[in-house]
This record gives C-alpha cells, structure tokens and sequence, in this order.
C-alpha cells in the first residue's frame, strides 16, 4: 500500500506507517498535479489537511484510490460522499487536535483581555518614548475568572473550551441547536479528577446577553452564525474569537461593531477570504489575528499523524481478511 501525505504527517506517524509495511511518500504536489501523481505513483491513500482540495473531478481522475484522510475535524476540503459512494474510506482525526485549538482560544481571549496584541505591536515602536501612556492606556484590562464563557458548539473542541474555562473560574453557557448534555471531567497532575454535568441551551438571545467572552467551535456552515442581529443583542463590551471556519462570522459587521464599542476585541484564527484576509482586518489593533493554527501544534501534529495510520492500518488488515 503507499501513501502520499500531500500536506505532511509527523514523524510519529509516518513511522508508524512504515513499521506496518506501508509504503510513505512525503511529496508535496501542487494541487494541478496531485491527479497526475495518484496515478502515476499507484497512490492507495491520499492524506490532507486544509490546503489540497478532493473534490469529485479528481475522485473520478483517480480509481486506484482506496482511502482519503484528513487531518483535522472538518472536511469541507473532501467531497466526502461521492468519495464514499464511489467504494473509497474517508477518514479524519475528530480530536487529535482539540485541546490546541482550546489552548489556541485562550491564548487570544488572554491577550485581548489584558492587551497584550496591541502592547506587543506597540513596545518596539513607542516603548521607549510613551511608555508610562501605554502604561495607563492598558491598564483598563480584565480578568476571565468570574466572568460568563460562552461557547457556541459543544463538539470535542468545545468541551475542552469549556474546561479551561471551568478551570479558570469562569461561568460557562453553551449554545447549540438543541438542548443536550454532556459530562465533561477535568484530570489534574495528581490523578484527581472531577465531573461538571453541562447542558446547552438554544436560547440564542438569553445566550448572547449573557455572555462576556464568546468562543465559536462550530463546522463550517452556509451562512452567518454571528452577524448584524446577534451582535446587537450581544452585552456590551463582549470578546469574541472564531477558530473554527471562515464565513461563520461577517467580518464587515464584526468591524464596524468594533468600531461602535459593542465588541471590545476580537479574535481571527480563521477568515473567510483565505489566505487572503481583508487588509481592514489586519490593520485593526482591536482584533488578534493569527494564520489558521489552531491546530498546529507538535503535540497536536504528532497525535494526527499516528491516529490517521492507525486507522489505515486497521483498513488496511480488514481488507485483507
């Protein structure tokens, strides 16, 4: 069986592949050319995250393929159900990479809170000449213990939203289409853990008002979760960071109720002209912006890379039998 992870793997799970026998190839072909390099390579399993597309011309470029993985949760790069309707698996890692996306969350929530994007683009420019003005100006900060977390979807990357934020004081209000309930535990270095029964509500204005710091962990939808509507019955003053899809969130209206006050600071991970985010985005020192890295972390890598072998591994010996 071979290979091409046409976006990397780590090297966790590329050994592991190797230790079955599997045959990697580690290329990096530019999307015009992957349907050539299938075929001419006898390519069984094509690996992807967000940048190579497979979409139905090349699935039908392509009968030798026998697996499409995607490393990650979403799949809107993969035209999934012709694939699987042409007799090819597709798999993905569902949460390998939740507990960086979270961590990536409150990374942004911190920094917008206390400043720290501005102060950081600010310090090397004026850091010697206006100092004790920085000084004052961000001085007007906050803390997340003791205030209302609210997290819209209540998938694996959710949950551990949720558990930070349980860890950290704060109050925590899930919103999804329908109410339901979860039990998420929270393991500490000692061994002790402790269970927090959680319910959501689809109580979409009572979520909204409530909330002071909103994290969105939703797939990628069709239209606007958060736009014109939701932001003005939003309390005033509101963080917010998206590092789920572009597009779930209007980017315009995101800035122009920046500019009203409404929201204090926001957060973009993910935008919906990607890579191309709009320049009043990335000029704006309301926002924190970082280049969709929600899930690159070494540790998050290397669980994606040995979960997606596992699994093609474990495919791999049931087509055998």
């Amino acid at each position: 069986m071979k290979v091409l992870a046409n976006d990397g793997i780590s090297k966790a799970g590329e050994n592991t592949l190797k230790e079955a026998g599997i045959e990697i190839l580690d290329n990096r072909v530019a999307q015009d050319h992957v349907i050539n390099f299938i075929n001419d390579n006898n390519v069984d399993v094509l690996l992807v995250r967000s940048a190579t597309k497979v979409r139905q011309d090349l699935i039908d470029a392509c009968p030798g393929l026998k697996i499409i993985g995607r490393g990650g949760i979403g799949m809107d790069n993969i035209d999934v159900e012709y694939a699987k309707s042409k007799g090819i698996k597709v798999i993905n890692t569902p949460t390998a990479s939740s507990k960086s996306v979270a961590e990536l969350v409150f990374g942004h929530f911190i920094s917008l809170a206390r400043f720290l994007h501005e102060s950081n683009r600010l310090m090397p420019l004026e850091g010697e000449t206006h100092f004790n003005a920085m000084k004052k100006s961000f001085s007007n900060a906050y803390e997340l213990s003791g205030k209302t977390l609210g997290v819209i979807g209540f998938g694996s990357i959710g949950q551990e939203v949720i558990k930070i934020g349980i860890a950290l004081g704060m109050k925590v209000t899930v919103l999804t289409r329908s109410p339901k309930t979860e039990v998420l535990t929270l393991n500490f270095f000692n061994g002790q853990s402790v269970n927090f029964e959680i319910t959501s509500t689809n109580d979409t204005d009572a979520f909204l008002k409530d909330a002071d710091f909103i994290s969105i962990n939703t797939p990628k939808t069709n239209e606007y979760i958060i736009d014109t509507p939701q932001f003005e019955k939003m309390k005033d003053g509101v963080y917010i960071v998206n590092t789920a899809r572009g597009g779930v969130i209007n980017e315009v209206t995101l800035i122009d109720f920046i500019e009203s006050g409404k929201v204090a600071g926001a957060a973009l991970d993910v935008f919906e002209n990607e890579p191309n985010p709009e320049l009043p985005l990335l000029m704006n020192p309301a926002l924190s912006l970082s280049p969709h890295v929600g899930g690159s972390t070494v540790d998050a890598q290397e669980k994606i890379g040995i979960e997606l072998a596992e699994q093609i591994i474990k495919l791999q010996k049931e087509t055998i039998r």
